[in-house]
């Protein structure tokens, strides 16, 4: 989980093109705040409720996700994470209900 920018960051690319299957999804489940995941290999997404989510993930994972998720739930945004199994990538985003547009902060 990175907090820097990026110019080409093609797991946001990711986000954008597969955004409309994500918040169908996310919007399910809204009133639980889950923890979005999109699988890249497996081309699906799911929804994990937080607490499940974060239980799966190494210490220092779960203090970046603690906080990450507060600041979310507080500013009417959500978390997702994008998995590439190929390149051992989990990285994580925090995004608004409406359409991601251009850059954004990898957390």
């Amino acid at each position: 989980m990175k907090d820097e920018k990026s110019e080409a960051d093609p797991y946001w690319d990711v986000i954008q093109k597969e955004w409309e299957t994500i918040l169908k999804w996310y919007l399910v489940f809204a009133e639980k705040k889950p923890v979005m995941l999109y699988d890249i290999q497996e081309k699906k997404v799911y929804a994990y409720p937080y607490r499940e989510f974060w239980a799966e993930l190494n210490p220092k994972s779960q203090v970046s996700l603690a906080e990450q998720y507060q600041k979310a739930v507080v500013n009417d945004q959500f978390v997702v994470f994008v998995r590439d199994n190929v390149n051992e990538k989990l990285v994580s985003y925090t995004v608004r209900l409406e359409k991601p547009q251009g850059k954004r902060r990898r957390k």
